[in-house]
């Protein structure tokens, strides 16, 4: 038989790494990356903190009375879970609050940050402002 030189493949540049042909337009910098829009759930964990650290509470307290684990509160509150409705409910009367008053936090806060990410971004462009809250299952 003969004899068979591995599968790889050689790479030949035709110009120096960098170099671009004679008349080519100079390089531009890459546009910089938009900022990343929060998520719900970190907006929701965000509120979650604050209020219960308003009151002074225990981690432990809250999930006690809201009858959740304190570990799952724990990841809710940092936004690495996406919590049920039921679950979101019973942490915020937990703290003495409606589910329509976290989600009201949450948009609220929502509203405060994309409004600084919009302007920031899309100078001179006009932006709709939204009073509404829209929730998808």
């Amino acid at each position: 038989m003969t004899n068979q030189l591995p599968n790889e493949a050689r790479v030949i540049p035709l110009r120096p790494h960098g170099a671009r042909p004679p008349g080519a337009p100079p390089r531009q910098a890459p546009p910089a990356p938009a900022a990343k829009e929060p998520l719900w759930r970190d907006l929701v964990g965000d509120v979650l903190r604050r209020e219960r650290l308003a009151q002074e509470r225990t981690l432990k307290d809250v999930a006690d009375e809201a009858r959740i684990s304190m570990p799952y509160l724990s990841e809710v509150e940092r936004g690495r879970k996406e919590a049920s409705s039921e679950v979101l409910a019973a942490a915020a009367h937990a703290l003495g609050l409606g589910l329509g008053d976290l989600l009201t936090r949450a948009q609220g806060e929502l509203t405060r940050v994309t409004s600084r990410h919009v302007a920031g971004s899309r100078r001179g462009a006009t932006t709709s402002s939204h009073d509404g809250m829209c929730l998808a299952a």
